[in-house]
């Protein structure tokens, strides 16, 4: 491991440092349900393992971390990414609304057609495929219920 440069704050770092911030609430969180052992787990064990198993890996990220410096990150990628947010606030706050198939689809033509600048039949033809192709999978195969939205869609 090269050691030179560890003082550094780079994007990766940065980005490890918030990774082990969120485990740390995501174990916090999991341990206000009942863990249980390996061998009768509860409610609380896999998501307990699970903020383990990323606690590590932010920590991988922190220490192997060889990204550029922090000051030197532009932030011309900014008005996408704040695209890529909304889309993902919209669908937290739509899907009960106005259903699975229906947020699903208006999400990815935002993301294929607005962030991506995918040609417009590809991207309605690829929203429909993924909205009902994973509906089917997941509420009719799988029996997982997901929102329906108006009249049933």
């Amino acid at each position: 491991m090269n050691w030179r440069g560890v003082g550094r704050l780079t994007r990766d770092r940065l980005a490890g440092a918030v990774l082990i911030v969120l485990a740390c609430a995501m174990a916090w969180e999991a341990t206000r349900l009942p863990v249980g052992s390996l061998a009768a787990p509860g409610p609380g064990y896999w998501p307990l393992a699970l903020a383990i198993a990323l606690g590590g890996f932010a920590v991988l990220v922190c220490f192997s971390a060889s990204g550029p410096p922090i000051d030197r990150i532009g932030w011309n990628e900014a008005p996408r990414a704040g695209v890529v947010l909304a889309a993902c606030v919209f669908a937290a706050l739509a899907i009960e609304r106005i259903g699975y198939r229906l947020t699903v689809f208006a999400v990815l033509i935002v993301l294929l057609g607005v962030v991506e600048r995918r040609r417009p039949l590809a991207a309605i033809a690829v929203a429909l495929a993924i909205a009902f192709g994973s509906f089917f999978l997941f509420a009719d195969l799988l029996r997982v219920p997901l929102p329906r939205g108006p009249g049933g869609i």
